[in-house]
């Protein structure tokens, strides 16, 4: 009972944070009552599929804040994104990755303010030769083949879904269009995020065992790059059609430093780059 109480705030406190501030829950009990089987669960697509949707939520206009687990954001922003990246302690090659980071100091009033419009600025001034596209490698799926697999992933009632093809610069191949997802039954997104409710058919449970048949072939899908951010000649236009590249208002051809809503950028925008 002791371990399995532990293992509760443990996991409710890191991997599957909500805003109750100090509640949990209780749905991470389920999976803890035989120990045996915790093993058997792949959490770290759990804590992913818990993620996205906590960042469906915080695209709402009602969402003032975000949940999840924040620490693997952060950590994934500052492996792809170096101008956002602080100062990192050397490590071995067995720790964590993302202890290495040293948490920069937050700062308060104008100089938060000052530092959110130059972030807005430099996103909005983001080219691709100023992504490592491959922080990990250009092997690191064969070593962790989950990572090709293609649908839904879940935890819990939460399910999302994830499709490497939609950033195969991670692996080092080319960019290509990619093919339409797997889409919900239904949903219901209403602005205050709170009722946020997403419905998959039953037979979408089945995939994640399934990885043979849900996994991505590189080498059909594309080829290997010849420059980090090479892409196919269609794919930037088909891109710009179905996003919204730019955070701050134009005006008169000046950026300004009012900010769209978040929930005004399409959701291809959050998926450019698979976690």
């Amino acid at each position: 009972m002791e371990v399995q109480c532990y293992l509760f705030v443990l996991l409710g406190s890191t991997l599957f944070v909500d805003k109750s501030r100090d509640r949990l829950r209780p749905a991470i009990n389920l999976f803890l009552k035989d120990h045996r089987r915790l093993t058997d669960y792949a959490w770290g697509a759990g804590a992913l599929a818990y993620l996205y949707r906590q960042l469906g939520v915080a695209t709402r206009a009602g969402s003032k804040s975000l949940c999840g687990c924040l620490t693997l954001l952060q950590a994934w922003i500052y492996e792809y994104f170096p101008l956002f990246r602080p100062s990192q302690l050397p490590q071995s090659p067995d720790a964590p990755r993302a202890s290495s980071w040293i948490s920069p100091r937050l700062p308060g009033g104008d100089e938060a303010r000052q530092r959110l419009a130059r972030y807005r600025q430099l996103l909005d001034e983001l080219s691709a030769d100023d992504v490592t596209w491959t922080p990990y490698g250009r092997d690191g799926h064969t070593d962790i083949p989950r990572s090709l697999y293609t649908g839904p992933i879940r935890f819990s009632d939460i399910a999302e879904g994830y499709d490497p093809a939609r950033c195969l610069r991670q692996f080092g191949y080319r960019q290509i269009i990619p093919c339409a997802m797997t889409v919900p039954h239904d949903q219901y997104r209403p602005a205050s995020g709170s009722s946020y409710i997403v419905y998959w058919d039953s037979w979408v449970n089945q995939l994640w065992d399934n990885v043979a048949a849900r996994r991505l072939d590189l080498n059909f899908a594309s080829r290997p790059c010849e420059h980090p951010s090479e892409t196919v000649e269609e794919y930037v236009d088909w891109f710009l059609t179905r996003s919204h590249p730019r955070i701050t208002h134009p005006t008169d051809g000046v950026p300004q430093l009012r900010p769209l809503l978040v929930h005004q950028v399409s959701y291809d925008f959050l998926l450019l780059f698979q976690i």
